[in-house]
């Protein structure tokens, strides 16, 4: 018997994956078998996406979404608003898929469909910067340039090693850049080359070790990179072991907080899931369990929930 009674299939059919056809043949035999009514859209372009979504999104009880951390974001933007939001469902077929891990979902399409829709579903919180909304992460400076100088041919060809490559040239050009940051009232000055808020716990399909995040606690983590070092990285790769005394950090320094403020001296373009939108100064608020999603593994959203206790200030 069908899980969902309603459900719409959406994918955007504007892309340079080769692999268009092989992956809605893999993924649409399992979802059609969970859901009675289902509908399947391609769009042509991102504003087609972007209404699509908006149109049919509250009128489902589900929506699978086929593509990357970009599509996601924009889908997440459509429905924030909406007073009824669908359970929504992501097979993987971007770059990165860096939420998707969070929730435990197979990199393998044809496993990720088979799994997801016998998930549990689960409700996640999502951030809100000014007027815009990131289920994964917001950020400045190293983040931002390397989003900016990730070369799309070489995206196209090598995946997400391009983004590798961009953050090693990004990293010998940036210089710090000062701030002010207000976390639930408490300020900040500093300077850093990247300041990062984040919801999830992927970037570029690494983990970013940050002490007691969790996708369910109504707090958003902030992570103040103040240099691009090797201390830098000695630090995050002992952010979460045992014995490690984050306080005592000197590039790193981590905060968590339910209403954020950043001021930067000369303002910054910001990168929102890997999409450049908007600048700073900006206001930012964590809302609580805002979505539902389908987690194709709890043992591994809980694992990647689960971490050592202790915060860094």
């Amino acid at each position: 018997m069908p899980r969902y009674k309603s459900g719409l299939f959406i994918y955007n059919g504007d892309t340079d994956s080769e692999n268009l056809e092989q992956n809605l043949a893999v993924t649409l035999p399992s979802v059609s078998q969970a859901i009675k009514e289902l509908t399947i859209i391609q769009t042509d372009s991102l504003e087609d996406f972007k209404q699509t979504c908006c149109e049919y999104g509250p009128e489902v009880d589900i929506l699978i979404i086929l593509g990357g951390d970009g599509t996601l974001h924009e889908c997440v933007n459509c429905l924030a608003d909406q007073e009824k939001r669908p359970v929504i469902a992501v097979l993987p077929s971007g770059t990165s898929n860096d939420f998707s891990r969070v929730l435990g979902t197979p990199q393998n399409l044809q496993l990720a469909a088979k799994q997801l829709l016998h998930g549990e579903e689960v409700k996640v919180d999502i951030g809100k910067a000014d007027n815009r909304y990131f289920i994964n992460f917001w950020g400045i400076g190293l983040v931002t340039e390397t989003s900016s100088n990730i070369d799309k041919e070489q995206k196209n060809r090598i995946g997400v090693l391009s983004y590798f490559i961009s953050a090693f040239k990004t990293m010998s050009q940036i210089d710090p850049f000062s701030f002010i940051i207000e976390v639930d009232g408490e300020k900040v000055s500093e300077e850093a080359v990247m300041v990062l808020v984040m919801n999830g716990r992927f970037i570029g399909t690494r983990e970013v070790p940050l002490p007691s995040s969790r996708l369910q606690d109504g707090k958003l983590d902030v992570l103040i990179v103040k240099n691009s070092n090797l201390t830098t990285f000695k630090e995050l790769i002992t952010m979460n072991k045992p014995g490690s005394d984050p306080s005592k950090f000197q590039e790193l320094s981590h905060m968590q907080g339910e209403k954020i403020r950043i001021d930067v001296e000369e303002n910054k373009e910001v990168d929102m899931d890997g999409e450049i939108v908007g600048k700073t100064p900006t206001i930012i608020k964590g809302l609580p369990n805002h979505f539902t999603f389908l987690c194709a593994d709890t043992n591994v959203f809980n694992n990647v929930q689960r971490n050592k206790r202790g915060n860094m200030q």
